[in-house]
């Protein structure tokens, strides 16, 4: 069995090394890189702050990967231990169209479709939610991202059946490369 650094395609969060950046993902092109902060959660156990670090990286084709893993934090930062965590592919469409495929091991997987507000800044809306019969009753989700001062912010918000959608997670995050 092979290591990631084995792999024969790199897959790299720097597009000053790897594969040549496809023309295709400029319209998500300063997403790329790895983050790292702090953030605010809301959920059926009440409210709590978390840890986070995302990963966005490509291999020279016409989209992302996205790795985001968060834990969670006592009020005073201590760690507690892991919480969610996601992985999922941001596919743009056009000048300012975009796709977002999210998985969670929680037994959601979320299809967002959205635009480009600004160079900087992406509002994606549900089209699919899909879930085991075990999961969150989740039905339909927003989520806002933006890069304000150079750090990646976002807000996502969650709703169930007959709900409107309600803050689930938001987090500031800044570049570690």
């Amino acid at each position: 069995m092979t290591g990631p650094t084995e792999l024969p395609v790199p897959d790299t969060a720097d597009v000053r090394i790897g594969p040549e950046v496809s023309e295709e993902i400029l319209s998500v092109l300063p997403l790329l890189g790895e983050w790292h902060g702090e953030g605010q959660g809301a959920g059926a156990a009440g409210d709590h702050r978390f840890g986070q670090w995302i990963r966005f990286s490509h291999d020279g084709r016409g989209f992302l990967a996205y790795e985001s893993r968060t834990w969670r934090l006592t009020d005073d930062g201590a760690i507690v231990g892991p919480d969610i965590r996601e992985t999922g592919f941001w596919r743009p469409r056009g000048q300012d169209d975009v796709e977002l495929l999210v998985a969670s091991p929680e037994g959601v997987v979320e299809l967002y479709v959205g635009r480009a507000r600004t160079t900087t800044s992406w509002e994606l809306t549900t089209d699919v939610m899909a879930r085991t019969p075990d999961a969150p009753d989740v039905t339909r989700a927003v989520r806002l991202y933006g890069i304000v001062e150079g750090a990646l912010m976002y807000a996502i918000d969650r709703a169930g059946p007959d709900e409107a959608p309600r803050p689930w997670m938001s987090a500031r995050l800044e570049r570690l490369r």
